[in-house]
């Protein structure tokens, strides 16, 4: 396994800055999912074993019901529920983390917050074109996810060996659910030594994959019926799909944050699918569709995503949101299929 992904002399610099600094803050971006979680808890955990520092871990919003296992998530912090608290400590921090978003605009509400911090920034990500004002950029676009560069640093500043069975297990539902639980943007044989090294700290990975994938309501394996029977539209030509789920689909189904996870995924199933996009209203803010996108082989739904949805990601998982209607976003979704046409039909 490649072992740098900072030079030496900004892992020097990157350990003077944690010892100086008495107040940390790790952050990731809104909707946080199992990579913002994971790499954020992750990296929490390392400052706190190696380092006898005492982070807070702030979110900037809710996270998924099916997350709310992971060790230590009871001392995570939303700041849409302590704003004002969250905002004093902004400003009074002397380092903060920030993990798994390439610009600061993708904390939402808590981006003011972070931008008028006093505070020295440390970046860690995998997406591209990362922006966001730090003393180190650790980006790698090429990585499965944030929670494996926080693996990486780890292992460079040879602290791996002093981490717990809490830090593996952070790192590895933060690789799975970033790769689909591997089955995509995970080629790279070093991901796989990754895992095995987090199997050490035994680590039960078919129950981190249960606590994930199979930690449903009834109403969401109902929801998830509804939306192949109902919702799918399937373009059979172009070997693409859509589904729409409104306010009112997610009341009827008692949605909580987290049900609508991997349902873009399912339309894949289709033999030569080659892309699924699930477009869902906000359940709170008006005209707010979030979208999701699912690709196989060599389709770029991160420039469909970037070109249409506002949004980016991966090649063959990315995501974006729309200030629109329900139906204003099926239209640009049906425009986005129509403009790839050549790729879908190839």
């Amino acid at each position: 396994m490649q072992k740098e992904i900072i030079t030496e002399e900004q892992l020097e610099q990157l350990k003077t800055l944690i010892k100086e600094s008495e107040t940390i803050i790790c952050v990731c971006h809104q909707n946080p999912d199992g990579d913002a979680l994971g790499s954020t808890l992750g990296w929490a955990d390392v400052l706190k074993t190696s380092f006898g520092k005492e982070p807070q871990v702030i979110v900037p919003d809710q996270y998924p019901d099916y997350l709310h296992w992971l060790p230590n998530s009871d001392k995570i912090i939303r700041y849409d529920k302590h704003k004002e608290g969250c905002d004093w400590t902004f400003q009074h921090a002397d380092l903060i983390f920030c993990l798994d978003f390439n610009t600061t605009s993708r904390v939402d509400a808590m981006q003011q917050a972070l931008d008028n911090s006093p505070a020295k920034k440390v970046l860690i990500d995998h997406h591209l074109n990362p922006d966001v004002p730090a003393e180190i950029t650790i980006s790698h676009p090429k990585a499965s996810s944030a929670s494996e560069l926080v693996f990486r640093l780890t292992w460079q500043l040879d602290v791996f060996e002093e981490q717990t069975k809490f830090f593996a297990t952070h790192i590895y539902c933060g690789m799975m659910t970033d790769t689909g639980a591997f089955t995509y943007n995970s080629d790279s044989c070093d991901i796989y030594f990754i895992i095995s090294q987090l199997l050490t700290k035994n680590i039960n990975k078919d129950k981190i994959y249960r606590n994930v994938y199979h930690n449903f309501s009834e109403d969401r394996l109902r929801l998830m019926g509804y939306v192949l029977y109902q919702k799918l539209v399937v373009d059979n030509t172009r070997h693409a799909s859509y589904f729409t789920l409104s306010r009112d689909d997610l009341k009827r189904f008692n949605f909580v944050k987290g049900d609508a996870e991997g349902l873009v995924n399912m339309p894949l199933q289709i033999k030569g699918h080659k892309l699924s996009i699930s477009l869902r209203e906000d359940t709170e803010k008006e005209n707010v569709v979030w979208v999701s996108l699912r690709s196989v082989d060599q389709f770029p739904c991160n420039e469909m995503a970037a070109q249409f949805f506002n949004g980016g990601g991966h090649l063959n998982a990315s995501g974006g949101r729309l200030n629109c209607s329900i139906e204003e976003a099926v239209k640009v979704a049906e425009k986005a299929i129509l403009a790839f046409e050549n790729m879908l039909k190839g």
